[in-house]
């Protein structure tokens, strides 16, 4: 059961047996018990939706573009700094050996079709072109796109696993004109997924991530609102 709701129904639940029961001292306990579980619970409920009438509720969705560029902020200072993107780029396996630079898959999902109709242009503007027109043209050379396209690709990751060509690549990134332009592209690609996000999914996001711990904002407020109420009917009573 929701912590708030819980809280709350038996605060209310301890008000009206002290009321019944004529018992000052289990009505004051209700009451300020009651008082602090509502008044936190409206605190957090302020935190998410506006209340018409009371100032500063609706705060995040409120200051939503303020959030947003703060999380810009500290993701391109705390995760993506010159020297956090120098240290993966150095990173060092279990053996000690230099991390290589996995770029495998981004091989496979480069489209090569241009790079075969480039060979076939070759082909055709090559002395080789008229041998080929009496053979029925380019389209003889057709079903070995497929197998260049493979063939080249396992080219080019054998090329980009070779020690020379990832040290050429560390080399090129650790110039700091080159690390300027890394940091550049990070940001837009991370702007553009913030640019994704609206004030409604953040609220979500917020609520889902922190609720059970803002409900316990509600129970502690009830707990010590009825404690002090207690405290206080024990003391007027002593009086």
């Amino acid at each position: 059961m929701n912590k708030s709701i819980l809280t709350n129904g038996l605060a209310l639940a301890i008000t009206i047996a002290g009321f019944g029961l004529a018992q000052p001292w289990l009505l004051t306990t209700g009451l300020f018990a009651l008082s602090g579980g509502l008044t936190n619970w409206l605190a957090v409920h302020m935190l998410f939706e506006k209340v018409p009438g009371l100032y500063g509720s609706g705060v995040i969705p409120a200051r939503f573009e303020q959030l947003k560029q703060s999380l810009q902020q500290l993701l391109m200072t705390q995760f993506f700094s010159s020297d956090n993107i120098d240290r993966f780029l150095h990173q060092h396996n279990e053996y000690g050996e230099p991390m290589k630079l996995e770029l495998g898959p981004i091989i496979e999902q480069v489209e090569l079709d241009p790079a075969f109709d480039a060979l076939l242009k070759v082909v055709e503007e090559s002395s080789f072109g008229s041998m080929l027109m009496m053979v029925g043209g380019k389209k003889v050379l057709l079903p070995l796109r497929e197998p260049f396209i493979e063939e080249l690709k396992t080219a080019l990751t054998e090329i980009a696993d070779s020690d020379a060509f990832q040290q050429q690549i560390l080399q090129q990134l650790e110039r700091p004109e080159q690390m300027q332009q890394i940091q550049q592209h990070i940001e837009t690609i991370v702007e553009a997924r913030l640019d994704e996000l609206t004030p409604e999914l953040v609220k979500q996001m917020l609520q889902q991530m922190i609720k059970e711990h803002l409900g316990w904002l509600v129970v502690w407020g009830g707990f010590f609102g009825g404690l002090l109420g207690l405290l206080a009917a024990l003391v007027l009573n002593g009086l």
